[in-house]
């Protein structure tokens, strides 16, 4: 049949365009907004602007190789962080804009999502889980600027999140980037150090961690990373041990939610789980799923691929 879908996701750190055609993405554009050295994120202001500057750039690459005139039915959006009362952060306003103007010129439907409701969708999309088991499962998000845990819902071409626990200081991907920044990387740093990872062969023992029924703190892994640094302890080293942490964490809170949740199946979604060696470790445990690596991290698929679905609901 042909029909597209868009999707556009301005998230705080990436613009990411994507394509989805009867139920399959099949283009995906993205870039990272610009982060000066030594600094440790962006401004709302500035990531307003640098998102602004890209969207152009980034529809044309996104529509270069292909005519779709009178083929795009839908247009999908992320308009705020959460669904979640209150949920807001001024870099969505960049895609809303471009949404807006794209759907009224096509005079094609504008569906409205929450940046989460993205990355869950696109992990449904990529982990493999068989669809008998996405009417209610448990996700976590895990990324700069989230590390929640979702029950989630289907409502039919809607994901319902409620949050039921995750992180109550900072989030994981917090902990990443300033760990990399301190070790003189440049913002994000996740992917530098996961390849400096796994140069490290230590083996760390049980790992104290913060973690209390469906809760935890993860404030005190950038206190010990910075204490490692000082005491010259090597990089990869450094490195091993701070995705060790949060893997421990992490599964942690996976067995904690088994044991209240039984046999609902867990989907890892958010930047935060490309991470190999998280991955590995979380693997061993049973019912999980993962985000490809490609959608782990922040883009326009999983809103595209939402759009798409309500499309053709409402059809």
């Amino acid at each position: 049949m042909n029909e597209y879908s868009i999707g556009i996701d301005t998230s705080n750190y990436t613009t990411s365009l994507s394509l989805v055609c009867d139920g399959l993405v099949v283009k995906n554009v993205r870039r990272l907004l610009p982060v000066a050295e030594h600094e440790r994120g962006l401004r709302q202001s500035d990531a307003l602007f640098y998102h602004t500057k890209a969207l152009p750039e980034l529809f044309s690459e996104l529509f270069c190789d292909t005519d779709y005139t009178g083929k795009i039915k839908s247009v999908g959006v992320s308009t705020r962080p959460r669904d979640a009362e209150g949920s807001y952060m001024p870099c969505f306003l960049a895609g809303i804009s471009s949404a807006h103007a794209i759907a009224g010129s096509l005079s094609v439907p504008l569906y409205e999502f929450s940046h989460q409701a993205g990355h869950i969708s696109a992990a449904i999309y990529s982990s493999g889980i068989p669809k008998e088991l996405t009417k209610e499962f448990i996700s976590f998000h895990v990324s700069g600027g989230t590390t929640d845990i979702v029950l989630c819902k289907m409502s039919g071409a809607d994901i319902q999140c409620t949050r039921i626990g995750g992180t109550n200081d900072l989030n994981a991907g917090q902990a990443i980037d300033r760990t990399g920044v301190m070790l003189g990387m440049h913002f994000p740093c996740g992917k530098e150090l996961d390849e400096l990872s796994q140069k490290s062969s230590c083996a760390f023992g049980k790992i104290k961690i913060s973690v209390k029924g469906l809760d935890c703190s993860l404030s005190g892994l950038e206190n010990k990373t910075k204490a490692l640094i000082n005491d010259g302890v090597p990089s990869e080293d450094i490195a091993a041990f701070l995705f060790e942490y949060l893997s421990c964490a992490l599964g942690k809170l996976t067995d904690n939610l088994q044991e209240i949740y039984g046999g609902l199946p867990i989907i890892f979604a958010g930047g935060v789980m490309s991470n190999s060696r998280i991955r590995t470790n979380l693997a061993q445990k049973e019912n999980v799923f993962f985000a490809s690596p490609a959608l782990s991290s922040d883009n326009a698929c999983g809103t595209a691929l939402l759009a798409y679905k309500k499309y053709k609901e409402q059809a």
